[in-house]
């Protein structure tokens, strides 16, 4: 290889096999090839809304293990995490172009990713929580993943192709997201008094947070009721099973704390956030906010 910079050697990928990228270098339409007809009888808008749900929770958590690059304790766990970030940066992808499929607007993952404001996002307020320590980490992805991949689960089952089709992908992904979290929360939690008293404290600070993820939005009861969703509130079971085993092992306690008050009843997925989400957003959509008419 004759470049005279590194930059010269990324430029090689343009036309050429480019499978040493995420998604490759050119960004095509993820969905392309798959039927994406809304099914008989489905409001279209509210399959869109549903699929921003699902995608945003992916997104925004994402982002926010990115930030994890070069902070987390061992290179291992950096790699592990910027992969985890990876597979749900894939699927909140697939479902933001589902969204602008169903509703017939043609909309882009680039413009719901970049061009709406908090208020238009509506995942759930654990996704964003500000970032902790790492026993905070472990903690949200524990109760994050556990919670997606009972969901996904049941989404398998979905009548609309696509969502299942997701689904399927999903459930491999983010069954490796949970037993990442589970062997972490062990580690910590029945490792050394400091290491057991942060993994307790990092529990703590994020189970506030529960409770809403198995509070359903009138969205998702109306997808359910047509078998293209699920009811989150039917996945807590399996949620609270896997959750009791990990602690169990973990030598850690179910915290006893009082669940975070919607604002005005309107939570995460009434675009309710917390003061973090601004933040975010603020960092992830900076440079396409700043350059609008860039093609990348």
């Amino acid at each position: 290889m004759n470049n005279d910079t590194a930059f010269d050697a990324f430029a090689e990928a343009e036309g050429t096999d480019d499978s040493r990228w995420a998604f490759g270098t050119g960004f095509a339409d993820p969905l392309s090839g798959v039927d994406t007809t809304v099914p008989s009888g489905v409001d279209g808008a509210v399959l869109a809304r549903y699929c921003l749900m699902l995608a945003d929770d992916a997104l925004v958590f994402s982002h926010r293990l990115q930030q994890w690059c070069t902070n987390a304790p061992e290179l291992e766990d950096e790699m592990a995490l910027a992969n985890i970030a990876l597979d749900l940066l894939g699927q909140a992808r697939l479902l933001l172009t589902r969204a602008g499929k169903a509703d017939g607007s043609d909309r882009g993952e680039d413009h719901y990713a970049y061009f709406r404001p908090e208020h238009e996002f509506l995942n759930v307020r654990l996704a964003e929580l500000e970032r902790g320590d790492f026993g905070q980490l472990v903690a949200v992805l524990l109760v994050f993943s556990t919670f997606r991949l009972a969901l996904l689960n049941q989404l398998r089952s979905s009548v609309d192709p696509v969502l299942a089709a997701i689904a399927a992908k999903g459930v491999k992904e983010v069954t490796y997201h949970r037993d990442y979290a589970a062997g972490w929360a062990v580690r910590l939690g029945d490792g050394t008094a400091y290491s057991h008293e942060r993994m307790q404290a990092g529990l703590d600070a994020v189970w506030p947070y529960v409770a809403e993820l198995f509070d359903p939005h009138e969205t998702e009861l109306a997808m359910a009721a047509q078998g293209i969703g699920v009811d989150p509130s039917t996945v807590r079971e399996e949620f609270d099973t896997v959750l009791a085993q990990v602690l169990a092992a973990a030598t850690l306690t179910v915290p006893g704390v009082a669940p975070k008050a919607a604002l005005g009843g309107r939570a995460g997925r009434d675009g309710r956030h917390t003061e973090a989400m601004g933040y975010l957003l603020a960092e992830l959509q900076s440079v396409a906010r700043t350059y609008p008419e860039a093609t990348w």
